[in-house]
């Protein structure tokens, strides 16, 4: 890379190429297609498709696709040619403005959580140009929504567009009462990404890791992560040369990737971009992702995104950092010098506190997924709990305000580290803390309990949303009052009596906090299971209704759709798990027990006098795991049996919370005590230690 500054957004169709191959007034529609409410008419379209193909085809692309985010969690994509057939022989390159705007993919094969029956196949995509269109492996990609034939939403992006469109409003309504005119209130996220990377070909010897993305069976090595030695430590060269790789791919589809370090487990690392808006780092994070896992696989690397690979090892998260902004470029979370002056700030936090605090069930519904289960409160991610850290300064201050007594401001002190020759630098006026879900960092919010593997768009979805509910009831009460400002300090302070049981900046890891918690009345929603149900409470239906995010039979659909992959996740897991039992793990330790006894009996053909001792209390010990092999595996055979004949995805769900998770968990001890006695060289795969630290 020796001009990163020209390879930065070189594969983007983003406002500078625009600005130099569209026309003025081409250039001048789209603008006002964006920041106008205006539609893009059909002449415009068809110069900005034609544009797009010339550009694309210089690049090196053949084909176009439009790309969404159907409700897989991954991104879909059908690629379609630019040729166009010309006389007998003859091809010309096209590509339409009718083209560019939308698609026909077929939709039955698609989650619809009932939306769309499997006969019923037609559904559109619609290019969403906010976001910019670029090229990946030589295809002209373009992002889109996804919907289906009766206008149903049917991807992630849809609910995400809307949002941002609810938030807008409701904010610029709060910021006309403080004079403050703006044209667009934008939402900002940056999405730190943790992920595994593991040899290749140790992956394909694992047959749990493929099939699932995590270890169903594994001891861990005798050493992992407690020297916290690998924590920001020198990354290693195999891994170095991946990296530099990756920032390539990124940096070239105009992706911020700005930070890059070694995290807490062996073998698991961290990458974070720039902040951007909403919809584009929902994008680019899902290109994050895919590029993750295709740039690892050229380096004979496997990428592992789930977020509990490793059984008694760190799991990976994906840290959310959500704000707001005004296109004039003010961060509307911003404290400033002096916050507890600062009654605009002051009201915006106020309702990010509401909105967490009313809608905890929906945010922990953001984050649910099989795999997020066994992460979320490991004592390495916040519990299932929600809560918000603000830390010492503006707990302080609301308090002061919830009280009615003043505050002082205090001045940063400055740091005393007593090395003279070091240049002086001032100490926050509070700490961070890392095991809250929901935490105030300067001047965003930092949801921490999104799993790796999970798509930033829903969690965004519901801050978006809930966060607007709150400012349009501040905004109706506040134009209302007669005398704003005394009206506005009423409102803070009830607001922060009412809601001031969400903010905690103890130990979230800790049992006491378990207990607090439930004394406050918070949920404690500990697994998908139990979360998925709140879904469709009345009271969230009534949010996504009243500013059509959803309507209800979205809402709906996506309950189903958590459950049915809730379900399908576990099933996989335990046929795989029964599987691996029965035709790996038995026969290799029922073929170490006979060579043992082989060598037992051995050794009793030469002389009666040899002690065997040893050898038979191994065969003992052997026999008695295997023993217990053998019922965990056939305890869970019987209840997948029974789990079969359910009908109810929800009486599924919990039947696999209540009965198959316990089951696996047992047929589990038996087969890792095995794993501790049986010799490496009879052992059918790959150990913790070979994984986790092969190179």
């Amino acid at each position: 890379m020796n001009n990163i500054s020209e390879l930065f957004s070189s594969m983007v169709f983003n406002d500078t190429v625009m600005k130099e191959k569209l026309p003025k007034a081409t250039y001048k529609a789209y603008h006002q297609c964006l920041y106008e409410d205006k539609t893009l008419d059909e002449e415009s379209a068809n110069v900005i498709a034609n544009a797009m193909k010339d550009w694309a085809i210089e690049k090196g692309a053949t084909h176009y696709t439009h790309w969404f985010q159907p409700m897989t969690g991954v991104t879909a994509e059908k690629h379609e040619a630019f040729i166009t057939p010309e006389g007998n022989d003859k091809i010309i390159m096209e590509f339409s403005g009718k083209e560019l705007i939308q698609g026909e993919p077929d939709a039955s094969s698609f989650p619809s959580g009932g939306l769309r029956a499997t006969f019923e196949a037609r559904g559109y995509t619609a290019w969403d140009p906010t976001s910019y269109a670029f090229i990946k492996d030589n295809v002209l990609c373009i992002p889109t929504i996804f919907c289906s034939y009766n206008g149903e939403s049917l991807d992630k992006k849809t609910p995400l567009l809307r949002s941002q469109e609810v938030i807008d409003h409701a904010a610029r309504r709060v910021l006309k009462l403080f004079g403050n005119q703006v044209h667009r209130v934008i939402t900002t996220v940056g999405p730190e990404q943790e992920y595994f990377l593991i040899e290749k070909d140790l992956f394909f010897k694992r047959k749990d890791l493929v099939y699932t993305g995590r270890t169903l069976f594994g001891n861990k090595p005798a050493k992992t992560q407690e020297l916290d030695d690998h924590y920001f430590g020198v990354i290693k060269p195999k891994v170095k040369e991946f990296m530099d790789d990756l920032n390539e791919q990124l940096w070239k589809l105009g992706i911020l990737a700005k930070t890059q370090h070694n995290e807490v487990a062996p073998s698991q690392h961290e990458l974070a971009p720039i902040f951007t808006l909403v919809n584009v780092a929902s994008d680019h994070n899902q290109l994050t992702m895919e590029i993750l896992k295709k740039t690892a696989y050229r380096h004979d690397l496997v990428c592992l995104l789930h977020e509990k690979p490793f059984e008694g090892v760190n799991g990976s998260g994906k840290h959310n950092n959500w704000s707001i902004a005004s296109d004039t470029g003010e961060n509307l979370l911003a404290p400033g010098h002096t916050p507890s002056k600062n009654a605009q700030f002051l009201l915006f936090l106020c309702a990010v506190i509401k909105a967490v605090d009313e809608y905890q069930d929906l945010l922990r519904i953001s984050v649910s997924s099989a795999g997020n289960d066994h992460r979320l409160g490991a004592n390495e991610a916040p519990p299932a709990i929600i809560s918000i850290f603000l830390g010492d300064e503006l707990s302080n201050i609301l308090s002061s305000i919830e009280q009615g007594v003043p505050y002082r401001d205090k001045d940063k002190a400055v740091m005393k580290i007593g090395i003279h020759t070091l240049p002086e630098f001032k100490q926050d006026t509070t700490d961070r803390n890392r095991t809250s879900s929901f935490a105030f960092t300067g001047n965003k919010f930092e949801f921490r309990m999104l799993g790796s593997n999970k798509d930033i768009a829903c969690t965004n979805v519901i801050l978006n949303t809930a966060v607007a509910e709150e400012l349009c009831q501040f905004a109706d009460q506040l134009e209302q009052a007669e005398d704003f400002q005394t009206a506005l300090h009423a409102l803070i302070k009830q607001t922060i009596h009412q809601h001031k049981r969400i903010i905690f900046n103890g130990d979230g890891y800790t049992d006491a906090w378990v207990k607090e918690a439930e004394k406050r009345g918070l949920l404690n929603l500990k697994t998908t299971a139990d979360a998925l149900p709140h879904y469709i409470d009345e009271k969230n239906l009534r949010l996504f209704e009243k500013h059509k995010v959803y309507t209800r039979v979205e809402v709906a659909a996506r309950y189903e759709i958590g459950l049915s992959n809730y379900n399908q996740v576990i099933r996989i897991e335990s046929l795989t798990m029964s599987r691996i039992a029965k035709t790996q793990i038995l026969p290799a330790v029922l073929k170490y027990s006979k060579d043992l006894s082989d060598e037992v009996l051995q050794k009793r053909m030469v002389s009666k006098d040899i002690d065997t001792s040893s050898e038979e209390a191994i065969i003992k010990q052997l026999s008695s795991y295997i023993k217990d092999l053998y019922h965990g595996y056939t305890a869970l055979d019987e209840a997948i049996a029974h789990r079969d004949e359910l009908t109810s995805n929800q009486e599924i769900a919990n039947y696999n919370r209540d009965v198959i998770l316990p089951a696996m968990a047992v047929l589990r001890e038996g087969a890792d005590a095995l794993e501790r006695i049986c010799a490496k060289s009879y052992w059918p795969f790959p150990t913790y230690g070979d994984l986790l630290y092969s190179f």
